[in-house]
């Protein structure tokens, strides 16, 4: 609040002293208002859920804590943790799967893309708005061969659809988490087994679009049915693919940009809500990438002028 409001706040042994514009310490005293009402309610946001909470207050005058709370309180029903965007493009993300049919949400890791659409999945399935939840993901490894994996087809599967299955976890209760995969109302949906499928009454979440090709990205847009909703999360600096100019989730910004009934959602290094240092990991990559890009060229072009040796002379049979 100091830095961003322009204040300074000091502790006192019977107040918290404020000082600075007038307009920034009203909102100052609002913010301490809001988290006693909230303290009193039995509500008790901190470390990082107050922290992006804090920042969504601040960036914005129209919004206050007990807003926050009280959004996050409707998205968060009979899950087990509170469920409250922590930035302006989270909150504009959840605002547009709320709006809107189909969204895509594309940026760095960290920013809780994948997990905002599980939260969203999962509301929308307790207000009984769909009757189950797809989960998506392309099998693609991270650089690595792991080789055939053993088991039936979910288990063979469940590795990489494993931060779907946190998520949902981290949302409900293990034991209505395993009820409802047993029951199929959770659904584990291998991407190359959806052609020919159409889903009705669902919501469904492809997460690491970027590593779809082309033709997988079209396949899978089109099997939405009645009644359902789609997320599509990825990171474009994150493609697994053999040929990084074919992904899927790269043309489909491309070509779908201004369709109706479809939004992006675009996430910064800012929305990063992990570790403080993944911020710092993800800004550290970026600054670093122009001079990844020229490095190849620069060999390139050394290898090229560098004179090859005149080739042997070939003595003539007499």
């Amino acid at each position: 609040m100091e830095d961003s409001l322009g204040v300074r706040i000091d502790l006192r042994s019977d107040a918290v002293h404020v000082e600075g514009p007038e307009e920034s310490v009203v909102r100052v005293q609002r913010i301490f208002q809001d988290f006693e009402a909230l303290r009193r309610q039995g509500i008790n946001p901190h470390n990082g859920e107050l922290k992006g909470m804090l920042r969504l207050v601040v960036a914005d005058p129209a919004t206050t804590l007990r807003s926050i709370a009280d959004a996050g309180k409707q998205r968060s029903a009979s899950v087990k943790r509170s469920v409250h965007p922590r930035s302006i493009n989270q909150r504009k993300y959840v605002e547009a799967i709320e709006q809107n049919d189909m969204v895509f949400g594309v940026g760095p890791a960290g920013t809780g893309k994948t997990y905002l659409a599980v939260a969203m999945a999962v509301a929308a399935m307790n207000a009984k708005k769909v009757s189950r939840i797809v989960l998506v993901r392309p099998a693609v490894e991270a650089g690595e061969r792991l080789g055939f994996l053993p088991g039936s087809l979910q288990e063979k599967v469940d590795p990489y659809l494993r931060p779907l299955y946190d998520a949902l976890y981290d949302l409900l209760e293990p034991e209505r988490v395993d009820r409802m995969l047993e029951k199929n109302v959770i659904e584990v949906a291998p991407l190359a087994f959806m052609r020919g499928r159409t889903l009705n009454d669902a919501f469904i979440i492809m997460d690491e679009a970027q590593n779809t090709t082309i033709e997988q990205m079209k396949m899978f847009l089109t099997r939405m049915g009645a009644n359902s909703k789609a997320v599509i999360t990825g990171d474009i600096t994150q493609i697994d693919l053999p040929n990084p100019r074919k992904s899927g989730l790269v043309d489909a910004i491309n070509v779908l940009d201004g369709v109706e009934g479809i939004h992006f959602c675009h996430f910064e290094e800012g929305d990063v809500v992990r570790h403080a240092l993944v911020q710092r990991i993800v800004r550290a990559y970026e600054s670093a990438k122009p001079q990844q890009q020229e490095l190849p060229l620069a060999l390139g072009d050394r290898i090229a002028v560098e004179p090859s040796a005149p080739p042997a002379p070939v003595a003539k049979p007499q």
